[in-house]
């Protein structure tokens, strides 16, 4: 990147606001700068919605005064017991603070806050890029306040502490986690100083709450390139730490000249692989970090079969419930769609790996419904073989499944199946109370449809119904006597259907 200079900086401060901050804080007498990540984000030229500013004095009266300025549709929210105020104008929200100093005791990440100058406030901050100022008075409007180098270091591409890493960590152990977090974001390397006290530090992780922890990993996971804070959290030791099921898929072991792949470097493949993909989204790349969670679990050596993982996506779907709880992660529909995509992650490579028949296909369809899509994109994204052949084999019998999930789709309807012949009617036409027997004709139907042995319609369904009722000794009403004789089907001529 390149150093921005002060008219640069300036030119980038369009926004009226800045002035009109200025020059209240010019009418009080108090010096004011824009701080921390918009600073580092103007300096990269990112777009940033995160406008702090800091008072070398009160904050909540330099936003009272600029409300007041402002006029008509400014807002402003005053929040004492932290000594800040939020004002919302135009889209923009501004958070004030004054300039403070902060110490730290051991046992806990909240600071005793006291105020301070413009050097203490910056001193505190968690790493050099975060640690700019730029002024808004008007005298000095757009002067850079950079006491830690830290422009350079966005030009040396690097994350670095600006002050003792071993007290930054200690104070506030969430800050390891944020150094992992920027360097994924931004593509910047760990000051190796500030990467050994990582290593030093990261028992007082445990400090930290959950919620904290999960949505700095979150934004790693979003991160364009995830897979490079998972190998640094891993580095560092952390990973063990605060995701102990992901650290235990760094293994390889060979037995008898046989070896595995390591799963971790396997998984965190797939995982940037998603990250390419326009159906991308939060879960579908957590269910890239599980779908290979349930291997070490299942591994198994043999001298016939070499290292086989049975069943791995059964038990990983099982396993996903107790970390998305442990995790503080939401146990809601999000949860179930991760642990679905877990489960079925093996089918469409299997599929693919066979004859691709029609009832394979349309039985992955039924399974996977509305989330079929990203099942393929994950199972695509699965495909990490060296083995040039072996990959396009699969990618090409990969877009035969996907070819006949359409035709299927199409003409059986069978995303989202609900049998086309209900509980309610089949307990009414034999006189049933809910039992077994409706349980039974139920899914024979289903099977039947799936199978392509019926077509998935109602009258077919129906008369279907009404034979293997007929065979399991069920009596129909007189009602249904007619329908009970038109298109009998022989249930013995249809393979795998239960009698």
């Amino acid at each position: 990147m390149r150093i921005l200079t002060q008219e640069e900086i300036v030119n980038a401060l369009n926004a009226p606001v800045f002035h009109r901050i200025g020059a209240v804080a010019d009418g009080m007498g108090v010096e004011c700068y824009l701080i921390g990540g918009y600073v580092r984000d103007l300096m990269l030229e990112r777009p940033s919605k995160d406008i702090d500013v800091v008072v070398v004095g009160s904050g909540i009266e330099v936003a009272q005064a600029l409300v007041k300025s402002l006029g008509k549709g400014a807002h402003l929210s005053v929040f004492r017991n932290f000594g800040t105020a939020q004002v919302k104008w135009r889209g923009m929200e501004i958070e004030f603070v004054g300039a403070r100093r902060e110490s730290y005791q051991r046992d806990s990440r909240k600071p005793i806050v006291e105020d301070g100058t413009l050097q203490d406030d910056l001193e505190r901050r968690d790493f050099s890029i975060n640690a700019m100022g730029i002024c808004l008075n008007a005298d000095r409007f757009g002067e850079l306040i950079d006491p830690f180098y830290g422009q350079e270091d966005m030009e040396d591409r690097l994350i670095r502490t600006p002050l003792d890493p071993d007290i930054t960590f200690s104070d506030d152990p969430l800050r390891m986690m944020r150094c992992v977090r920027f360097a994924t974001q931004l593509g910047f390397r760990i000051d190796d100083e500030t990467f050994d006290a990582l290593c030093r530090n990261r028992e007082r992780i445990g400090i930290i709450s959950q919620e904290r922890i999960i949505e700095e990993l979150n934004k790693i996971i979003l991160s364009p390139v995830p897979s490079v804070g998972f190998v640094e959290l891993e580095r560092c030791s952390l990973l063990e730490l605060i995701f102990p099921e992901l650290a235990a898929l760094d293994i390889k072991e060979t037995r008898n000249g046989k070896s595995h792949k390591n799963i971790f470097y396997h998984t965190l493949e797939v995982l940037d692989n998603i990250a390419k993909s326009d159906r991308s989204t939060l879960w579908l790349r957590w269910a890239a970090l599980l779908h290979d969670i349930g291997k070490p679990r299942t591994k198994v050596f043999s001298l016939t079969q070499g290292w086989t993982f049975h069943n791995h996506n059964f038990i990983g779907s099982k396993m996903v419930p107790g970390i998305f709880r442990r995790m503080k992660l939401p146990m809601d529909e999000r949860m179930k769609y991760v642990q679905k995509l877990v489960d079925l992650h093996m089918r469409p490579i299997v599929i693919s790996d066979e004859e691709v028949t029609d009832s394979a296909v349309r039985r992955l369809l039924f399974d996977a419904g509305d989330d079929i899509d990203d099942l393929m994109t994950l199972c695509e994204a699965d495909i990490t073989s060296r083995n040039a052949e072996k990959k396009q084999r699969f990618r090409d019998n990969f877009q035969l499944v996907r070819q006949k999930l359409v035709d299927l789709e199409e003409r059986d309807r069978i995303r989202n199946f609900q049998p086309p012949v209900s509980g309610e009617e089949i307990m009414q036409t034999f006189n049933l109370s809910p039992c077994p027997e409706v349980g039974a004709i139920k899914m024979a139907i289903k099977d039947a449809i799936l199978d392509g042995h019926i077509p998935n319609e109602h009258d077919a369904a129906y008369r279907f119904m009404m034979q293997k009722g007929k065979e399991m000794g069920l009596e129909a009403s007189d009602a249904d006597s007619e329908l009970r004789l038109q298109g009998d089907i022989s249930l013995s001529k249809i393979k795998g259907v239960p009698a």
